[in-house]
């Protein structure tokens, strides 16, 4: 069963209600974001740079790790796209939709900005659940953690979805626990084993998405995504995933080199 939760329309700006809920809860959930037309072009781009990187023998994009795996015909495919944007046209055009700007107050600081260049830039998240996939569920975490790792600064995050697939319970997917960017730095820390831990928490939020829908959630809440219970094409989901963020600007490059937490997560997801 999934807790039920109120999902809004996203205007010119937001309302009230919407950042109340969110300050509260810790996330949003807004239908109707893009339409099928969009969905198809931006899955259509994906299938483009998945190509090149495939025929390329790419490993890494800006020093983030490519996650390959093996589709249901037995064919290489890419399940985490990094710097998506650096990679294709309607892939960079999306990302400068002006509407991503109307959640920026959620954060609340001048420096306020979409990541093209840095944490991960455009991430996009393709999950299958068939024999060969390497990326299938992720395991409980914060993102704040990336900022740890880095000895810098935990400066607000947001992590923007905009989801690609019609999603239902039994498709898995992205899992919250409400209220949890309240908590305090042992609690971020130490409230559960960061990507090792899988099990369902009485306490979490199942999100369920239309294709075309955008959530948003605080970099510091708790979250995983859930493995499909059910296999094949039935399972296949995509999601991209938006910085926005604050603090110094740190933009990534070729040279830069792999985080300890993602080849911590690289061993311990697949």
């Amino acid at each position: 069963m999934s807790t039920p939760y109120p999902t809004f329309e996203l205007g010119e700006q937001l309302t009230r209600e919407q950042i109340e809920h969110f300050e509260t809860h810790g996330f949003l959930h807004f239908r109707n974001f893009i339409d099928a037309a969009q969905v198809r072009a931006l899955i259509d781009a994906s299938l483009e740079v998945q190509r090149q990187w495939v025929a390329e023998g790419r490993e890494k994009i800006n020093g983030v790790p490519i996650k390959y795996g093996k589709d249901l015909d037995g064919g290489a495919i890419v399940q985490r796209f990094a710097f998506a944007n650096l990679h294709h046209p309607v892939l960079a055009r999306f990302l400068d939709d002006p509407r991503f700007r109307t959640l920026f107050p959620l954060i609340g600081t001048d420096d306020t900005r979409i990541g093209h260049h840095e944490k991960d830039g455009m991430v996009i998240n393709h999950y299958v659940h068939a024999p060969g996939s390497a990326y299938s569920r992720l395991g409980w975490h914060t993102d704040g953690l990336r900022d740890i790792f880095l000895g810098t600064r935990l400066n607000p995050l947001l992590n923007v979805g905009v989801h690609l697939s019609n999603l239902g319970p039994e498709h898995g997917g992205l899992r919250l626990l409400p209220g949890t960017h309240r908590q305090g730095l042992w609690q971020m820390l130490f409230r559960k084993r960061y990507f090792l831990d899988h099990d369902d928490d009485p306490r979490e939020v199942a999100i369920i998405p239309a294709a075309g829908d955008l959530t948003v959630h605080d970099g510091r809440l708790w979250h995983r995504v859930a493995q499909s219970t059910v296999s094949g094409e039935a399972s296949r989901r995509r999601v991209i995933y938006i910085p926005v963020i604050s603090g110094r600007y740190a933009p990534k490059s070729e040279k830069s080199p792999t985080p300890l937490y993602q080849r911590f997560a690289s061993i311990t997801n697949k």
